[in-house]
Order: structure tokens, then C-alpha cells, then sequence
């Protein structure tokens, strides 16, 4: 069994951009606690300078998601869930499903391909573009992802709904879009590591005939994607984690948050969290890169 066999119509631009949102939410129900295991581990040790020293409380990706269960229950591995699907639902669906779209318009008129260049160019529109209409669910779902790691008492929010409004309430509204900037960096390389590297290897893999467009080829295509997107976005991924978790005052600006993350762990601090990010990313995108291309699928055919 590979799956639905490609539409003999191209699927349209609305197809891809709901498939893409339904995709992401599903890869988020799948891989979501790798996710929280990583903001865990990248925030961990995030104290000011001079740094004290502590015992650790998180040890790797399986001690992570065992200490959480035992300390915190089951349901603290999907702690910001809800967040994270409206993050999908808003982010993925225009990161992901206008890619194809953004990158025709960069792709010159009677070209018989689409160059790197325009694929570049493409997945850093739509990864901005993206950022910047869902930066609000993204704060609220690493606060949220943070957040259980607390006592009881030091707990900042109760729910989703709650979140938002006290982010606004004490921080302003602007509070709400705290670390556009890193987090626009970040989604740029990943947009690229991810759907440039998906494209590439794809298109070589059925330009080869090495594969047919069929399950097993959107699989090697996207676990290679995944890897790509987790070495490049790793050091961006975590400067932005530690900057949206920081409270007023506790950072300057991002560059303040990365030279303290620097001075406290070094370069290797960039890459906190890389086994669970390489984890959840990867699956995540194996997950996700599966089901747009079956929903898209499923979706011209009931069209028909």
C-alpha cells in the first residue's frame, strides 16, 4: 500500500493551504511531547550571570518525558497543546501551503525548472509571513510548555484563554509578539531546511526514478528534511525558546539573551535540546509531509 495516487490536476492553492494546517495538527498530536521535552532542556540552567551552580533536573530526552510523567502527571507532555494547534492552524498553512504558490512568482516566466534561488526565496516569504500573523500562539505555547516546570504556586498561567490576556495585561500587547525577530530568523532557516531540502530531494528522487511519487519516497524525502532543518535552526531555536520564556526585564534584547546564553554554557549551549529537537522535528516532519501530501490528494479526489 503507498498511499492515493497523485491527482492528474494539480491540487489548487486553498486545498494545499488547508491540507497543510490539518497536516501540521496532525504531526503536532503525534510528536508534541518530544517538543516539550526540548523547551525543557533548553531552558534549563537559564539563571543570570554569574551563573550558580545546581543540580540538573532534566537528563536527556527520555529522563525529560520520565521526570515530567512522574513529577507532573501524563497530561504536563501536552501542556500548550491547545496553543500549538491554533500556532498549526494559522502558521502552517501559510508557511507551508503558499509555498508552492510564492515560489511560481519567484520562478521567471517560461523557465523549464525552479532554481534554488526561488525556492530560498520562497520559503523565507512565507516562514515571515507566517511568523508574523501566528508569533501569539507561539509565545503562548513554549510560556505554557515552561511553564509546568514551576511550583504550583509560581505557576503564571491557568489556561490558554488566561495566558493571552495576562501576556497583554503585564507585558502590553506587544508582549504577545515578544522575539518576532529570532523567531522569523528561525522559521526562515527551518522553512528552507525544510521544504527546499523536501523539494530538492524529492524531485531528485523521482527525477532519477530512484522512487514513484508514492508514500516511501515522501518519507525519505522528509526525514531528510527534518535532519537539515534541526542542524541549522538549532542555535536560532534555542536563543528564541529562552527569550519568549524570559520575563520583563530579564533580557535587553535577543542579542542580550544570546551573549548570556553564551557566557553560561558556551557554543555547545546553542545545541541544547538537539536529540529531542532532531526527534521531534524529524518525526514531525515525516508525520506532516505524509499527510499534506495524502490529504491534498484525498481533497482533489472528492473534488472530482
Amino acid at each position: 500500500m503507498v498511499g492515493l495516487k497523485p491527482p492528474e490536476v494539480p491540487p489548487t492553492a486553498a486545498v494545499k493551504f488547508v491540507s497543510a494546517g490539518t497536516a501540521a495538527c496532525i504531526a503536532d498530536l503525534c510528536t508534541f511531547p518530544l517538543d516539550t521535552a526540548k523547551v525543557r532542556l533548553q531552558i534549563q540552567g537559564e539563571v543570570r550571570i554569574p551563573r550558580s551552580t545546581g543540580t540538573m533536573e532534566y537528563r536527556g530526552v527520555l529522563g525529560t518525558l520520565s521526570t515530567m510523567v512522574r513529577t507532573e502527571g501524563p497530561r504536563s507532555l501536552y501542556s500548550g497543546l491547545a496553543a500549538g494547534l491554533q500556532r498549526q492552524m494559522s502558521f502552517a498553512s501559510i508557511r507551508i501551503g503558499l509555498y508552492d504558490s510564492v515560489k511560481q512568482l519567484y520562478t521567471p516566466k517560461g523557465a523549464d525548472s525552479t532554481g534554488l534561488a526561488a525556492r530560498v526565496l520562497a520559503g523565507c516569504t512565507t516562514g515571515a509571513v507566517a511568523v508574523t500573523c501566528a508569533q501569539p500562539t507561539d509565545v503562548v505555547k513554549v510560556r505554557f510548555q515552561a511553564n509546568g516546570a514551576l511550583p504550583d504556586g509560581a505557576r503564571r498561567y491557568s489556561g490558554t484563554v488566561d495566558a493571552y490576556r495576562t501576556i497583554a495585561r503585564e507585558e502590553g500587547v506587544r508582549g504577545l509578539w515578544r522575539g518576532t525577530l529570532p523567531n522569523i530568523a528561525r522559521n526562515a532557516i527551518v522553512n528552507c531546511g525544510e521544504l527546499v531540502t523536501y523539494d530538492l530531494i524529492k524531485d531528485a528522487l523521482l527525477r532519477t526514478q530512484l522512487m514513484t511519487d508514492n508514500l516511501p519516497c515522501h518519507f525519505v524525502a522528509a526525514f531528510g528534511a527534518g535532519f537539515c532543518a534541526t542542524v541549522v535552526a538549532s542555535p536560532v531555536d534555542v536563543v528564541k525558546t529562552r527569550y519568549m520564556n524570559a520575563g520583563p526585564g530579564q533580557y535587553r534584547n535577543v542579542l542580550s539573551c544570546l551573549l548570556a546564553l553564551l557566557m553560561q554554557d558556551g557554543l555547545t549551549g546553542f545545541y541544547k535540546g538537539f536529540v529531542p529537537s532532531f526527534l521531534r522535528l524529524g518525526s514531525w516532519n515525516v508525520v506532516m509531509f505524509v499527510s499534506y501530501e495524502q490529504l491534498q490528494r484525498a481533497m482533489a479526489l472528492a473534488r472530482s
